[in-house]
C-alpha cells in the first residue's frame, strides 16, 4: 500500500488504501492533511507547507511526472503563479484537467506572500501544448467542467493588468485590503504591489 517510484519521473500506486494529492497548500486545501501518512505534492509548496505530524512523508511530484493508478495515469503539470509549486493532474485517459485554482471561473487568489502574476501567465501559456489532450477543466471553486477557452481569456485578463488596463475595485479579505480586479471569465484578487 504505498507508491512504488518506477523511474525518475512515473510513480505507481501499489493497491489499497487511499493517496492525497495537494494542488497547491494555501489553507483550505491542506485542512484534511493531518489524516495522511503520506501527502503527494510538488516541493516548490513546502515554503508553505508546515507539516501536520512530524512523521508525515511528503512524496515529491514534479513537473512531467506521471501518476500511474493502474487502469489510469495522470500527468503533473506545473502551474507556478497562484504559488510557487501550483500544480494541475491531466487524466490521460479522458482529457480532464484537475486544475486547482489557477484555472476557474471564481476568484483567484493572487495577493499575499510568493503570488507571481508573470509566473502565472508564463504557465498558463505551457497549457496550450496540451490544448488537444484537454476535454474539460475541473477546478476547485466555481463552474465545472470549465472549456480550455476560458486559459486564453484569464491570459488576456492577466496580461492587461500588468498593463495597468483594468481598474481595481478596493475590498475587504482576512482584515487586508486586496484591490479585485474584473477580467471577465473571473476575479483575480491582488494586492498593488504584485499586481500593477
Amino acid at each position: 500500500m504505498d507508491w512504488i517510484k518506477i523511474n525518475d519521473d512515473t510513480y505507481q500506486y501499489d493497491e489499497g488504501g487511499v493517496r492525497f494529492f495537494n494542488t497547491y497548500t494555501d489553507i483550505d486545501h491542506i485542512g484534511s492533511n493531518h489524516e495522511f501518512d503520506e501527502v503527494m505534492m510538488n516541493l516548490s509548496e513546502l515554503v508553505n507547507y508546515k507539516l501536520p505530524h512530524p512523521s508525515q512523508k511528503i512524496i515529491p511530484v514534479y513537473d512531467g511526472d506521471i501518476i500511474d493508478l493502474g487502469r489510469r495515469e495522470l500527468l503533473a503539470i506545473a502551474l507556478p503563479g497562484h504559488t510557487p509549486g501550483s500544480t494541475a493532474l491531466l487524466d490521460k485517459k479522458s482529457g480532464m484537467l484537475f486544475s486547482g485554482d489557477p484555472i476557474q471561473d471564481g476568484r483567484i487568489f493572487m495577493f499575499g506572500e510568493m503570488r507571481d502574476l508573470s509566473a502565472y501567465i508564463h504557465s498558463l501559456r505551457r497549457l496550450e501544448k496540451y490544448k488537444n489532450e484537454i476535454k474539460g477543466i475541473y477546478a476547485n471553486h466555481g463552474t465545472i467542467p470549465l472549456d480550455f477557452s476560458i486559459v486564453d481569456k484569464l491570459i488576456d485578463g492577466a496580461l492587461r493588468i500588468e498593463r495597468g488596463e483594468i481598474t481595481p475595485t478596493e475590498a475587504e479579505l482576512f482584515g487586508k485590503t486586496i484591490y479585485v480586479y474584473d477580467v471577465g471569465v473571473a476575479k483575480i484578487l491582488g494586492d498593488c504591489k504584485a499586481l500593477s
